[in-house]
């Protein structure tokens, strides 16, 4: 059987990176132009194209264009290829994101071309998450053609198997490139051909086309591909070809190597460049899917028309920003900027969208009695959430007496444990209120706690001191110790084992370079400083205090709920703040961190010491619908929500929950989730040159005010790692507060979905694209045979349902006869 080589077409297209999305929509317009003329003109050629965003512009702004693309597709010489919206990053956007980028995508393609492409196309994403896999499986995928990481060694071989978390397999085959410069396809072409006959291969593949600013073919290489195709000089037979024919051919070529992991490290800098654009990123996936469930309840409940087309405008501008030159933060300053501009439009779309769901959800709530404040507290999750909530409201009048409101919160009559805290507004009267308290939210439904005002002589003071140079804390379960000389945490403990050495939290300068992307490295070394505890003077300016000296650890805020810490910190013309938030009653430590970065070519960490003893801890993280092993050597890894570090010896784990960091590593025993760089904008090594200009002032990435959230937990292995999970999800889809006087008719709403076991979670639940039906999904987190049963009381489902480890199921939950039974995951 002679060798053959299949040519793929194609013009790799960003539509954001070295530009804004404008001049990539130009240039999107002018490639296809050119490709529909080649296509026309040459025999047997095929031109190979994906992203639904790039379709989209043309439809838009050359209409008929867009309808000879669409001849061209039916007579078989233009291919629809890949099938996703766009090509996204392929390790932060959670499970549920790549859902919606095949779901949009197949449904495009498949309505306006009739297309339904089963390879799927990330040549450029920077690394592939082993989710993925099952994803591509149930989405009708067996193929997966991608490039990076472009270092050679990844998997068994450039054409695998690939195993997703569930045991499901798509074909896989790692590229060369994928593209080529102008006029220069026939020598790369020649120097494949030299490659295949060497390496022994009856079949390859070879991208070609001028990429990265689009260009694709060109009238010169289709010449001379032409002409070598008609001499017969080569041994190796030449082909127009799709990928779907590639991995046909493969198909039949015998019996694939397997690869059972994920496709990185690659770019590691880009786990942390542009953190705004990660953080919002993250908060609108959170607030879309969470109100994707309130929506779903309060209309299935009759109380509004579910908003379809608004929350597919949402839910493109968060599928847009996933774009791998977009979420990475490898993209030019204006793009940046743009960006942050799209996903807060994402976010204004849901945030009105939440509000008119929360209201419609709050039918039935009784009036208010005189002196009540009604807080309503929405929980979107299946589950009963415990933790501290807090809201503000307005008092009735203003006080100016020299006395003190004291908010008391009561739950069904009964007083339950609150306390007063500063609340966001600095006018200084006792008017404005935030109030703190401790409860268990009923699942999936609205939930009515009422406060009361309690007159005070003045408001109460801080209880907790600083004794001999240590803040101790301890509720029982949990015992933490602050130092006042350090800022830093030197004890935590849980039911009486340690789990952080001293000087936890400490935060740790590390050396970088101007390069966004760091392509030269999977690690960032060396430590070159750290932060340290500002005097009382510095510290106090940096407060802002204008009339006294206070010490840069204090305690600012002590109740029945919780005690909180503030330490001030500084390194050079950086300062950070850190917020330690001890809680009353369980064994989670809340931590806020507030830096103003003013460094170049540096990296901030955290740095979380543990003592877990036996020097072999474990790092894992949360993946897209997975949990992945990472590396525990010092090697920056990528993870969503959560990390671990675990102590199969002692039987223990150490959980870090996070609201939008991805970047992190483990060394020398010590968690260190990686907050900031301060690279250039796009600048990365071309051999020799400077990575950037050197006679001007450059701007950087990330400089000024930033914030991150992390949670700490701890305790037994299996207990740890089987709550994480819906910790993390409720960490991150907040359930919606607010205080609301509600008008006391209509009928209450009845839970949406309740899940009946301890650890399965709720993927999603809303309405079909297509038709007046509902989706619900279910994913088992913890890589454990699960079984749960789902109760949708609207319609008085209560149906049994087995998840096999890390399997995703899809339900179809009928409006029409009110049942619920198992359906693709593409909605079909």
């Amino acid at each position: 059987m002679a060798a053959k080589l299949h040519l793929l077409s194609n013009a790799h297209l960003d539509p954001v990176w070295q530009w804004e999305w404008e001049e990539g929509a130009a240039a999107a317009v002018s490639t296809f132009r050119a490709a529909a003329e080649f296509c026309r003109e040459y025999d047997g050629y095929i031109f190979n194209h994906n992203e639904v965003i790039l379709y989209k512009w043309i439809e838009e702004y050359e209409p008929e264009l867009f309808t000879e693309i669409q001849e061209l597709v039916r007579l078989g010489k233009w291919h629809i290829m890949g099938g996703w919206y766009l090509q996204p990053d392929c390790n932060m956007p959670s499970g549920e994101s790549i859902v919606r980028q095949m779901l949009h995508g197949r449904a495009y393609f498949a309505e306006k071309f009739g297309a339904r492409p089963t390879t799927a196309i990330n040549f450029d994403s920077f690394g592939h998450s082993r989710g993925l896999v099952q994803l591509m499986t149930q989405a009708g995928f067996d193929s997966y053609l991608f490039m990076r990481p472009d270092d050679h060694t990844v998997g068994p071989d450039r054409e695998f198997r690939w195993i997703g978390f569930d045991g499901s397999e798509v074909m896989a085959h790692q590229t060369y490139q994928y593209n080529t410069l102008m006029g220069q396809a026939r020598g790369a072409i020649e120097q494949r051909l030299e490659l295949v006959q060497r390496e022994g291969k009856s079949l390859g593949l070879m991208l070609w086309g001028v990429g990265n600013h689009g260009g694709g073919p060109s009238r010169v290489d289709l010449d001379e591909i032409g002409a070598m195709m008609e001499s017969g000089e080569s041994e190796v037979e030449l082909v127009h070809s799709t990928p779907e024919q590639y991995f046909a051919d493969l198909a039949e070529n015998g019996e694939l190597p397997a690869h059972e992991g994920d496709l990185n490290p690659r770019f590691v800098g880009c786990y942390t460049s542009m953190i705004r654009l990660k953080q919002k990123h993250r908060l609108l996936e959170n607030e879309l899917y969470l109100t994707e469930k309130m929506l779903s309840a309060a209309a299935i409940a009759g109380k509004l028309v579910y908003p379809r087309e608004e929350l597919r405008q949402a839910t493109e501008d968060l599928m847009t920003a996933q774009f791998h030159d977009i979420l990475p933060g490898s993209s030019v300053q204006p793009a940046e900027d743009a960006s942050l501009r799209l996903l807060g439009h994402g976010l204004e779309i849901v945030s009105r969208l939440k509000a008119r769901a929360f209201f419609a959800l709050a039918s039935g709530q009784r009036k208010a009695e005189d002196g009540e404040y009604p807080i309503l507290i929405y929980n979107p999750h299946p589950y009963p959430v415990r933790g501290v909530f807090a809201c503000e409201f307005m008092l009735a009048d203003q006080n100016w007496k020299d006395e003190f409101s004291m908010p008391v919160v009561y739950q069904d009559g009964k007083r339950i444990d609150s306390q007063p805290e500063k609340e966001h507004s600095n006018i200084n009267l006792d008017w404005r209120k935030r109030v703190v308290f401790e409860a268990e939210l009923a699942p999936s439904s609205m939930n009515r706690f009422d406060c009361r005002i309690e007159m005070l002589p003045a408001k109460p003071q801080p209880q907790v001191t600083v004794e001999g140079g240590l803040i101790r804390f301890s509720n029982g379960r949990m015992t933490a110790v602050i130092n006042a000389n350090t800022g830093l945490l030197d004890a935590y403990t849980v039911d009486g084992v340690s789990y952080v050495q001293e000087r936890a939290f400490l935060p740790i300068v590390v050396a970088d370079n101007e390069d966004p992307w760091r392509m030269d490295t999977n690690r960032f070394e060396p430590d070159i400083g750290s932060f340290q505890l500002m005097d009382r003077g510095a510290g106090s300016d940096f407060s802002g205090l204008r009339h006294e000296l206070l010490p840069s650890v204090r305690v600012i805020e002590d109740g029945a709920v919780r005690t909180v810490v503030e330490a001030m910190l500084a390194y050079n013309d950086s300062k950070l703040v850190l917020t330690y938030k001890l809680p009353k009653k369980g064994t989670e430590l809340e931590v806020h961190v507030r830096v103003f970065w003013n460094e170049k070519n540096k990296l901030l960490k955290l740095s979380i010491p543990t003592a877990l003893g036996d020097g072999n801890a474990s790092y894992i993280g949360q993946t897209m619908y997975g949990v992945q092993q990472l590396d525990a050597t010092g090697q920056e890894a990528v993870a969503q929500k959560w990390t671990a570090a675990c102590s199969e010896s002692a039987g223990v784990a150490l959980t870090l929950i996070n609201n939008g960091t991805y970047g992190s590593d483990f060394k020398n025993g010590a968690i260190r989730p990686t907050l900031l760089r301060s690279p250039s904008y796009t600048a990365h090594p071309i051999m020799e040159r400077p990575l950037i200009v050197q006679d001007r002032f450059s701007p950087r990435i990330d400089q000024g005010e930033r914030e991150f959230t992390y949670w700490l937990n701890a305790g037994a292995a299996d207990e740890r790692l089987n709550a994480v999970d819906r910790e993390a999800a409720v960490h991150n889809e907040v359930p919606y507060s607010l205080s609301f006087f509600p008008s006391g008719r209509g009928e209450t709403v009845e839970p949406l979905v309740l899940l009946k076991d301890e650890v399965v979670q709720l993927g999603a639940f809303k309405q079909m694209e297509r038709g007046d039906d509902y989706v619900l999904r279910l994913f088992e987190p913890t890589g454990s045979a699960r079984e749960t049963t789902v109760e949708i009381p609207m319609f008085g489902i209560s149906s049994h349902v087995a998840l096999a480890p890390f399997e995703v199921k899809t339900f179809r939950v009928s409006v029409r006869d009110c049942s619920m039974s198992e359906t693709v995951l593409m909605e079909e």
